[in-house]
């Protein structure tokens, strides 16, 4: 019997160290919600410890490409999550889109306004330096230069860019002041240490694709039944009312 108990113990206590851990690569765009979004589906799935890494969405994609062993990959576009598919190093059938992005210009100097929007980038003579993602590997940044070519303000623009390699990086740059102007993700301006910072505006989306976020498994998360779990979960009303509450829009279609 003391050797049961002894036993019994040991397995109460490792019980937390033995939770099947999921590796998840996380576009830089979720930073402020997805510890949110794993605390809700280790709700109901207490036995997975989800183990997030954020960065550019295009760094993934080489990365899991070349063999990183990230299960679940949450992508801030469509594309890269397709090719990995196409690739054969992830599951097409199981590629979701769980979001829907949208990209503002913030300042935190009090004499830049944005609500005068892209051209104030160009026109206004204190606006040095302007901040966007890397638009060859972040889809944020591939959303800024496309609203700026709309708009023909690129040429015009592109000697002040400050580029991030991520939109996290992005909104750094404007928090320091290397960039008097940022083109962020909305998502990031809902963060609770970033409300109530400077000031924003919504930049027009009309005519250029939507930023539509898109999850996949993973070859390597093909043995791992949380990994499609995961992916299933963020199209959950849970999930989308915790999208929406930080500032994403969500794909048409009921949730589950």
């Amino acid at each position: 019997m003391k050797k049961l108990l002894i036993l019994l113990l040991a397995w109460t206590c490792a019980g937390p160290a033995l939770a099947r851990p999921l590796l998840v690569a996380a576009a830089s765009d979720l930073g402020y919600c997805i510890d949110e979004l794993v605390a809700a589906y280790r709700k109901t799935a207490p036995e997975v410890a989800p183990k997030v890494s954020l960065g550019a969405s295009g760094n993934f994609f080489a990365q899991i490409r070349n063999g990183a062993p990230f299960e679940v990959f949450l992508s801030a576009d469509m594309d890269y999550p397709r090719q990995l598919g196409k690739l054969g190093v992830a599951d097409g059938a199981t590629l979701t889109p769980y979001a829907i992005g949208h990209i503002a210009l913030w300042s935190l100097d009090p004499q830049v306004d944005p609500a005068r929007g892209l051209a104030a980038l160009v026109a206004d003579a204190r606006v040095k330096r302007v901040a966007i993602a890397n638009p060859i590997t972040a889809p944020y940044g591939r959303a800024a230069k496309a609203a700026l070519l709309r708009a023909g303000l690129w040429d015009q623009v592109q000697p002040k860019l400050v580029v991030g390699e991520n939109i996290a990086q992005t909104a750094q740059f404007v928090q320091t002041g290397n960039a008097q102007l940022g083109i962020v993700s909305f998502a990031t301006l809902h963060a609770s240490k970033l409300k109530a910072l400077g000031r924003h505006a919504l930049v027009p989306t009309d005519g250029l694709p939507p930023i539509e976020q898109g999850a996949i498994v993973t070859g390597a998360g093909a043995g791992n039944p949380h990994a499609a779990g995961f992916v299933r979960f963020l199209a959950s009303r849970e999930a989308r009312a915790i999208l929406v509450r930080n500032g994403f829009g969500v794909p048409a279609g009921a949730a589950e």
